[in-house]
């Protein structure tokens, strides 16, 4: 059985080693190659464990565990720019890669969506690159659409993705 909670420092490990396995997952043929083995458990774990212990952080972090720890990581919080006010922002959603479509994603979403209703936001919005059709899809179901918003990202082999903004309401 699945639960979702707050993420806590003893997390840090299982998270990382589920957001570097997402990425290399879900991006590969996306992301250039050599950015994606680049990529390592340790030194994502080292830079979440200094953004964690930040003091003020406004974020916040939820998992999806079961018998064994972590399956499941969400961020979410106030986004900056000029996004109106009363909209959230769903920084990053992974679910363990073998684990995808069993309802991990959604569970953590859900929750994500009523803690930000109970703080007080009306809308929630994210970014998904524009060529990754199975997380387009996946949000879709879960009612978010685009808004017309871009953004290009670029890699250090000259590689530009598009990230496409989603929204809906709360």
């Amino acid at each position: 059985m699945i639960r979702v909670r707050d993420m806590d420092a003893a997390d840090i490990d299982a998270v990382s080693a589920i957001r570097v396995r997402g990425w290399q997952a879900a991006y590969a043929g996306l992301v250039p190659r050599t950015h994606l083995d680049a990529m390592t458990v340790e030194d994502d774990a080292a830079r979440r464990r200094e953004w964690f212990s930040r003091p003020g952080r406004t974020s916040r972090d939820l998992v999806a565990a079961g018998d064994l720890g972590p399956v499941g990581w969400i961020c979410y919080g106030r986004p900056g720019g000029s996004e109106p006010a009363g909209t959230g922002e769903v920084y990053a959603l992974y679910a363990a890669p073998e684990l995808i479509g069993t309802g991990i994603g959604r569970a953590l979403l859900d929750e994500a969506h009523a803690r930000m209703r109970a703080e007080g936001f009306t809308a929630s919005a994210l970014w998904v690159l524009a060529g990754n059709e199975r997380a387009r899809s996946f949000y879709e179901r879960a009612g978010y659409r685009p808004d017309g918003r871009t953004r290009d990202d670029a890699y250090e082999d000259g590689t530009v993705l598009t990230e496409l903004r989603y929204r809906r309401p709360l």
